[in-house]
């Protein structure tokens, strides 16, 4: 695939400081939003050597009060994709509850409901409605977790639906409807506009382990885990590809390339069972 340009929002969090040298390492060029200019060491240490790939750029999303704010962001990137792998915990909440995108380095959960729906809700929205109205965007991978749907996934038991309604309306209140908020409206968007390849990874609660390259992607158990290295590879191969829809991720024992290639072939959507219809109503 010829040279991309990347923005990648969000870009002081864990998953994305080793999503960066994965983007980097396909020779595409990757702007990284972050919050303060403080973070920016740490940014370009992941590259290394090849620092010319790799621009940082000074955003609060919490500031994106509008589309026309987020479009502005796009217009001094430039971007053919757009990465968003950010997000506002809700203050305590344990790594062992779910991925939720990946809480930025020394963030310490400081997501009061307020902040979790300006940022993990409005902003990424205003993004999605500003990259859709950008013809030259053609890719836009959002990072959310397995239990942001509406109905039970038909290939879950009821124990599962039962425990993932249990956490979506106690420890992540009001986190759920904020990052359903902005699954359902990318969904709706690229439904509507067919060029648009959108991907909704939900990966299940994140670990720093060592990346061990085989997962289980599509349509998975309800819980379990995966390590944030093998988030970030299994994006940059979603990225190079021509997927799209959600995509449930954990631990497995299927190589990552290989597991890409069989839910493209298999058309898997992990969107099955939600009511589309519905989303294009509120989002058209």
């Amino acid at each position: 695939m010829a040279s991309k340009r990347i923005l990648l929002l969000g870009g002081h969090g864990k998953v994305s400081l080793l999503l960066t040298p994965h983007l980097v390492a396909r020779s595409w060029h990757v702007t990284s939003v972050i919050r303060d200019a403080s973070q920016t060491d740490d940014i370009l240490a992941t590259v290394k050597g090849d620092r010319r790939s790799v621009d940082v750029l000074v955003s609060s999303l919490e500031d994106v009060k509008s589309k026309a704010d987020a479009q502005q962001v796009i217009d001094r990137s430039k971007p053919d994709y757009v990465v968003w792998s950010a997000g506002m915990f809700p203050s305590g909440l344990s790594t062992y509850v779910c991925c939720i995108a990946d809480k930025p380095s020394g963030a310490g959960g400081k997501g009061a409901p307020s902040r979790t729906q300006a940022v993990d809700r409005d902003s990424c929205i205003h993004f999605i409605q500003a990259a859709a109205d950008t013809p030259s965007i053609t890719k836009f991978l959002l990072i959310s977790y397995p239990g942001s749907r509406r109905t039970k996934a038909p290939w879950w038991t009821e124990e599962e639906w039962a425990g993932t309604q249990e956490v979506n309306n106690g420890v992540l209140k009001p986190y759920y409807p904020a990052k359903l908020a902005a699954d359902e409206c990318l969904t709706a968007i690229a439904s509507r506009r067919k060029d648009l390849h959108a991907i909704v990874l939900r990966p299940s609660r994140l670990t720093d382990d060592e990346a061990i390259g085989r997962i289980s992607l599509g349509k998975t158990k309800a819980r379990g885990k995966i390590t944030r290295g093998d988030v970030a590879a299994t994006a940059t191969e979603l990225l190079d590809s021509e997927a799209r829809g959600w995509l449930d991720l954990l631990e497995g024992e299927e190589a990552i390339a290989d597991a890409v290639e069989r839910v493209i072939k298999d058309k898997v959507d992990c969107v099955e069972g939600e009511d589309v219809e519905k989303m294009m109503q509120q989002y058209g």
